[in-house]
């Protein structure tokens, strides 16, 4: 089990660097488990040297207080080499699965960095479809630090895209829980029903359609 003080490192990093590899990119998703909204995914390149005091300060994304996060994303937004953002929608998930929507999410994302990346970094999972040379970290948001910078990034999108979200589709709290399971979103699915974006793939909500 992970400590939920640990801090990330750039061991990984380094020994990509001392393969010969410069631009390493770090890949996270967020709301995979979401019963509304996309899956989000966001790959991040950072310079090989930061000096900067809020480099202790970074961890997995679901560790920090959304004050916390707001705070980090600003401070690798303005170091980071290359940014990309990648989004699979609802009716994505609820065609192809989570999986697939995953893996979208995250090749979307590559493609969106400029320079591109040289390899990279992923949360667990690889992708076969990427043909760049790929490591999957097991808790990688907590033990590397570019992808836990991606998962500060993809978080914090995810997040902002809820709230948007929550405007156009009221009364479910989406500002609030960012789609995610939670009873007061339960109780809000029982008596409104499902919204559009809703992912009626997904139990709670699949039961609720059936009923």
């Amino acid at each position: 089990m992970i400590n939920n003080l640990q801090v990330p490192s750039f061991a990984e990093e380094k020994k990509l660097v001392a393969k010969g590899y410069r631009l390493i990119a770090g890949i996270d998703e967020v709301g995979r488990g979401a019963l509304a909204g996309p899956v989000a995914a966001a790959a991040v390149i950072l310079p090989r040297r930061i000096n900067a005091p809020w480099l202790k300060r970074v961890k997995d994304s679901k560790l920090l207080s959304p004050p916390e996060r707001e705070y980090l994303s600003n401070c690798i937004q303005e170091v980071a080499i290359s940014i990309g953002i990648g989004m699979a929608n609802h009716e994505f998930i609820d065609r192809q699965g989570i999986v697939k929507a995953t893996r979208l999410a995250m090749k979307i994302a590559i493609d969106h960095l400029s320079p591109p990346p040289e390899s990279i970094l992923i949360d667990y999972i690889l992708l076969p479809e990427v043909k760049l040379p790929q490591w999957g970290i097991k808790d990688g948001d907590s033990l590397c630090f570019s992808i836990a910078c991606a998962s500060i990034i993809a978080k914090v999108t995810r997040d902002h895209l809820m709230i948007e979200l929550d405007r156009i589709y009221p009364g479910y709290g989406l500002a609030q829980h960012k789609g995610y399971g939670t009873e007061k979103h339960l109780s809000c699915l029982k008596r409104l029903g499902p919204s559009p974006i809703h992912r009626h793939s997904f139990k709670p909500v699949r039961d609720i359609i059936q009923k």
